[in-house]
């Protein structure tokens, strides 16, 4: 029997304006001392935690044999087939100190291949969605990516490194040129907000670093099927596992990708 990705994308925006509620209501009694340091500026929360396991519990339900990718390891299950990539609090620094950006970010892997996609901005309760063959929507109304042609006309947004440093240098260079270059740079502080943010034309295109594939994995799959390009640093597909991406509309998206391949050799 063969899947029906349209109703079980439904029922993945439904969990995540649950979870997302559940969330939202806990930022609101939410205390620093609650937090747990995983690496340098690497932070969670029993919120983070508790998240997953809603979401975890919930998906066994509805795709009984997939396995989980899943950003606290509640679930070790691998899927022969499916797999799910989720973030359950995607901007846990911005939750943790109260700045309204942080979102869940869910993605069914079919082998190697993206084919839902779910992100929903908590703060905002917006819920972008796409699967596979479909078109990308907000909250019901269909999305595309911006149509600007040129780097000089483009917002772009980024994410700034918070552990690995090795290529800061390179970094900081490439973020000098694109302020002196495009109509400006902005760091919400989470990636799957970002890549969401592109694909309804809010910002032309999106770049980082040292990102994990429940980061990127929903969000990407959605500015595809919004009409967008993604790749990593190099032009080639390792933008899901290879902890880099570039993601823009196919417009202004040539000239993106040299300007960060002229600066990450």
């Amino acid at each position: 029997m063969s899947l029906n990705l349209q109703t079980l994308c439904q029922e993945v925006c439904t969990l995540s304006k649950q979870v997302g509620g559940f969330i939202k209501t806990e930022r609101k009694k939410f205390h620093l001392k609650s937090v747990e340091v995983k690496g340098k500026n690497d932070f969670v929360s029993y919120v983070d935690k508790t998240s997953e396991q809603k979401i975890v519990q919930q998906l066994e339900i509805l795709l009984p044999e997939a396995g989980f990718i899943a950003e606290e390891a509640t679930s070790n299950k691998k899927g022969e087939v499916y797999n799910w990539i989720i973030d359950p609090l995607d901007g846990t620094t911005n939750f943790i100190h109260g700045v309204p950006c942080f979102a869940i970010s869910i993605a069914l892997m079919r082998n190697d291949e993206i084919v839902l996609g779910v992100v929903y901005e908590i703060n905002f309760e917006e819920c972008f969605y796409a699967y596979e063959g479909s078109k990308a929507y907000l909250n019901g109304k269909e999305i595309s990516v911006s149509k600007a042609d040129r780097l000089k006309d483009s917002l772009l947004v980024t994410g700034f490194p918070y552990y690995d440093y090795d290529r800061l240098n390179e970094y900081m260079e490439l973020f000098k040129y694109f302020m002196q270059h495009t109509h400006g740079l902005r760091r919400l502080g989470s990636a799957a907000t970002d890549l969401a943010y592109v694909a309804c034309g809010r910002f032309e295109g999106f770049y980082e670093y040292s990102l994990q594939p429940w980061d990127v994995a929903a969000g990407a799959f959605i500015v595809k099927q919004a009409g967008g390009k993604i790749t990593d640093f190099k032009g080639e597909e390792n933008y899901i596992f290879g902890k880099e991406i570039v993601a823009g509309n196919t417009n202004m998206f040539p000239e993106f990708l040299d300007a960060v391949k002229l600066f990450f050799k």
